[in-house]
């Protein structure tokens, strides 16, 4: 059996799909569906098992001689979720329980780290795991700081030569976009964003840029196609002796005007584009710029190209977002 937490969610699902097109048969996923149409990503697939959050454990607990391998992407993923009680409980504390299982059972363990822990950037985007390093990170927020306090928890275990799983991997995403992503609402990806406003005829919105480095739609991010994401985690799948914490990007910074742009034409529309001032509460902590170092990962093995934005655009407009079923 493999199980995904969070397997209902945006990577998550895509993960499954990823692993079922293989044909794996055995994917047991964990999540919670809620009362939105969160389900719709899990619907065309072959459901060996749904737990419950909630149940894990006790899951694992019947189940723990068939377990090859956790991908553990569930957790509160809102970078503007204030419940840090919450977080800490979904992002820190199952995790460390989920490691610990792993040790006692022999079971491989990958986990969703993010590009959020790197806060505002000063110390730069180096998936460096080293503890002397992490501790110069400063994330922003509650989310970014919990990613991060359980890569340096990884990190001591590791440094300290504790038992680990006999494979274990954290992935620090960042900006991915791609089908699925629906029911995160507000923090859908800008490419989807942007599709749904010049769909019902309006123009893209972007952030007046508050600095005199960049231009207006000049801030820069490393976009990743959700599907370059999902080839890395079946590829760790196919490599049970790569281990550390790896940045995933695409190693280029691209500009939200580049995505805005690429939107329009994928979508055979003339680009029009409004820039409005970014909001107050969060222009001291907004990041100009974003780039994953993405030596580590191809250091280990990985040599597959990553997609440019304007093909993940074209890509994710044409086989989904401009489709009655945009779901993968």
């Amino acid at each position: 059996m493999i199980i995904v937490t969070g397997g209902a969610g945006f990577i998550g699902s895509n993960l499954v799909a990823g692993l079922e097109s293989r044909g794996h048969n055995d994917i047991i996923i964990c999540d919670t569906l809620g009362h939105d149409e969160k389900w719709r990503n899990i619907a065309k697939r072959e459901l060996a098992e749904f737990v419950s959050s909630e149940k894990l454990m006790s899951f694992l607990a019947d189940h723990a001689s068939e377990i090859s391998m956790i991908y553990h992407l569930g957790g509160v993923s809102s970078t503007v979720e204030t419940n840090a009680d919450l977080i800490v409980q979904s992002n820190f504390q199952l995790p460390v329980q989920l490691w610990r299982w792993c040790c006692r059972h022999g079971t491989r363990f990958v986990y969703a780290s993010s590009a959020a822990t790197y806060g505002d950037g000063a110390s730069g985007f180096d998936d460096d795991f080293s503890s002397d390093v992490l501790e110069t990170y400063r994330p922003l927020n509650a989310y970014g700081w919990s990613k991060h306090a359980f890569d340096r928890w990884v990190a001591r275990v590791v440094r300290t030569g504790r038992v680990r799983p006999p494979q274990w991997v954290g992935l620090k995403f960042f900006n991915v976009y791609g089908p699925n992503e629906y029911h995160k609402g507000g923090q859908m990806s800008v490419v989807a964003q942007t599709h749904k406003k010049v769909a019902n005829g309006d123009g893209a919105t972007l952030f007046r840029s508050h600095n005199p480095n960049y231009a207006n739609g000049g801030q820069l991010r490393d976009f990743i196609w959700v599907g370059d994401c999902v080839d890395i985690m079946l590829w760790l799948n196919d490599n049970p002796k790569v281990n550390g914490v790896f940045n995933v990007g695409t190693g280029k910074a691209r500009s939200f005007l580049d995505l805005a742009n690429a939107v329009f034409k994928s979508m055979g529309k003339e680009p029009k584009i409004n820039f409005v001032d970014t909001p107050e509460h969060i222009r001291a902590k907004y990041q100009y710029f974003t780039e994953a170092k993405m030596e580590r990962l191809r250091a280990a093995g990985y040599t597959k190209p990553f997609t440019s934005l304007e093909d993940g655009i074209n890509t994710y407009v044409q086989q989904f977002l401009n489709n009655p079923d945009p779901y993968k």
